[in-house]
């Protein structure tokens, strides 16, 4: 009976998620992006999450002339899916639309190569890949243990030695992976207007005033305080109501 009950709710969650996202759909072919907007939120108080809705949602935002919404949700499109051509385009149409003009200095060395191509796949995809070789691994042995001819038993070693090396690169793909998707983390400025202190308190000269849409990197919160990292390196503290993080 439990059993039952669950199967129930989990699928009438599913079909009104459903209906949310369509329904979503249906209002922005119709040019209600309020409307449109409210019906893809619903969907996201359910807790179903995908890259597709994001990236409605950041383009009804943009019909809306929201800036900062818009580029945050194009950001959480990117993050379940990293490659996708249409995020990234409209994130930087998006951009367009901020005040602020910081550089983003671009990452060199032994490092962004090694970032570059573990984040061709998310690091649930590496894993899928480590189960699927250590699978792999597990016949090929079952293969040298009984093969009976030479030339089998080379073959089956060969293939658990190929098996073993991409298996190692696929595990520390997926543990760069993590361990990078858990300490960046970014954030969406989201007030119209805010400051960037050089200390964790209230008073005092700004660094920098930054305005909404602009893109930071949170490194530590003290208090209602957050240090965060703009895309041209400059640190300094802002007030944690100010952001929403992405992720």
């Amino acid at each position: 009976m439990k059993n039952i009950l669950f199967i129930f709710l989990l699928s009438s969650q599913i079909f009104f998620a459903q209906t949310g996202y369509e329904k979503g759909n249906a209002l922005y072919a119709k040019g209600n992006y309020s409307e449109a907007v409210a019906a893809y939120e619903s969907v996201l108080q359910n807790n179903q999450h995908s890259a597709e809705l994001y990236f409605n949602l950041g383009n009804a935002y943009y019909k809306l002339n929201k800036v900062a919404p818009s580029i945050y949700y194009y950001e959480k499109a990117l993050v379940l899916n990293p490659k996708d051509k249409e995020s990234l385009n409209n994130l930087k149409f998006a951009h367009k639309k901020t005040i602020d003009e910081i550089k983003v200095i671009p990452k060199v060395g032994f490092a962004k190569l090694i970032r570059d191509f573990t984040g061709i796949f998310h690091y649930n995809t590496w894993g899928w890949f480590t189960v699927a070789l250590s699978s792999l691994f597990l016949f090929l042995f079952i293969g040298y243990y009984f093969a009976q001819i030479t030339v089998w038993k080379r073959t089956f070693f060969i293939g658990m030695f190929i098996s073993v090396v991409i298996l190692l690169i696929t595990v520390s793909s997926a543990i760069f992976e993590k361990k990078y998707y858990d300490t960046e983390k970014p954030a969406i400025i989201f007030d119209e207007m805010t400051n960037l202190k050089r200390e964790p308190r209230d008073g005092g000269k700004p660094l920098l005033v930054l305005h909404e849409g602009t893109k930071v990197y949170v490194k530590e919160i003290i208090g209602k305080w957050k240090k965060v990292q703009l895309t041209d390196g400059v640190e300094g503290w802002i007030e944690s109501s100010a952001i929403r993080e992405v992720k």
